[in-house]
């Protein structure tokens, strides 16, 4: 089961580095429920719409900018996930955690991002 988690997280996480809304949608629609809910320290977003236009903006932000998963573990239908920010470029920009919760299909009902915001 923590395999069928960690491809579905890696779907999910490879969305962030699709540069159009058409191609993050697709990604999305793979690997996340249609009312699934995003939240990190700064944002929350509800459903593929809101959360592709948050990643876009994200890019606009950082060009290129995407996540790479360092450590996963899941059970039942929760996982968590150490990964690093990462720009364009290849440079680490930063490092976070997320939990992520999974529904009777597979799918990622729920995604929460903890980092550092500095404050």
């Amino acid at each position: 089961m923590s395999e069928q988690r960690r491809a579905i997280w890696e779907t999910y996480a490879s969305s962030w580095k699709a540069e159009t809304a058409e191609e993050k949608k697709a990604i999305l629609v793979e690997s996340l429920a249609p009312e699934c809910v995003y939240t990190d320290p700064l944002h929350q977003a509800r459903g593929w719409d809101e959360l592709s236009a948050y990643m876009l903006d994200f890019h606009q932000q950082v060009p290129g900018g995407h996540f790479d998963t360092q450590w996963f573990v899941a059970h039942h239908d929760c996982s968590i996930a150490r990964w690093n920010m990462v720009a364009g470029d290849g440079t680490v920009i930063g490092e976070g955690v997320s939990y992520g919760t999974y529904g009777d299909d597979g799918k990622l009902t729920a995604m929460t991002g903890f980092w550092d915001t500095g404050e």
